[in-house]
């Protein structure tokens, strides 16, 4: 009798204190996650051990809050009070929360090619002109077109990715390109309305990477033809970062032409 009565003292006692181990796994968790992009920028390490080690071993001390929080919910509701519940229960949400990033970025990298350079135009891509200097100095992905193979697998993955076609003539639909890069709240880099080329960055907010974009405008028939080229400094994939950009930068570029195009 007495020994049972001790087991069960201690069974309560450990249950009693789950819901506060459930929130340091949380809070583990909470912490990998955020050296990742912290360590980058502050350049303690390399981009990729923050996604090939920091963001899996919060993604499991996550599940390990998720695990825990369930367990002490199943087992332990009638002997921790109404706080340890909530304590339980707002562990879950964090572990669950913390553990899907990871798994999201696994699962877009899985769906999508392994390229960083996307553009409307797979067979004459627009040439980067003022970031190739920079790229080259950094030691970062070089500004050439990688060619037919990248084209094939852009080509298999975003269809959809195509020139737009604007009723107005290429001077009038330079400033039409240039005000809508401006609306995207790109960095401008340069815009050379001789040549047709608009030049600019955009930056993540979480990570800080830097992808260049750059924008030819050239006469076709009457009027005149958009062409988008997107690449990633950094990464030989972009988790479908590119072709997003250049899909939100054709839409917007749709609506401010009445939806031509």
């Amino acid at each position: 009798m007495t020994i049972a009565t001790t087991a069960s003292g201690a069974r309560g006692s450990v249950l009693r204190h789950a819901p506060l181990l459930a929130v340091a796994l949380a809070v583990i968790a909470a912490v990998l996650l955020a050296l990742g992009p912290i360590g980058w920028r502050a350049g303690w390490w390399h981009y990729r051990f923050a996604f090939l080690n920091l963001m899996p071993w919060a993604a499991y001390f996550g599940v390990a809050a998720l695990v825990v929080s369930v367990l002490t919910l199943l087992l332990g509701r009638s002997r921790i009070e109404g706080r340890g519940i909530t304590v339980a229960i707002l562990a879950f949400a964090a572990g669950g929360l913390i553990a899907y990033v990871p798994w999201h970025y696994d699962q877009v990298r899985k769906t999508v090619p392994p390229i960083h350079d996307i553009t409307t135009d797979p067979d004459n891509p627009p040439p980067f002109v003022v970031v190739a200097p920079l790229r080259q100095e950094r030691g970062e992905n070089p500004v050439v077109y990688e060619g037919a193979k990248i084209a094939e697998l852009q080509r298999r993955a975003y269809p959809d990715i195509v020139p737009f076609s604007l009723a107005l003539p290429p001077a009038a639909a330079f400033n039409r390109a240039f005000d809508t890069a401006q609306q995207m709240g790109w960095t401008l880099l340069a815009a050379d309305d001789a040549a047709g080329r608009i030049e600019a960055s955009d930056r993540s907010r979480w990570f800080g990477f830097t992808d260049d974009i750059v924008i030819r405008v050239t006469a076709s028939g009457s009027g005149s033809r958009i062409d988008l080229r997107s690449s990633s400094r950094l990464g030989r994939s972009d988790f479908g970062v590119n072709a997003a950009r250049i899909g939100s930068y054709l839409a917007a570029l749709r609506a401010t032409a009445g939806g031509s195009g």
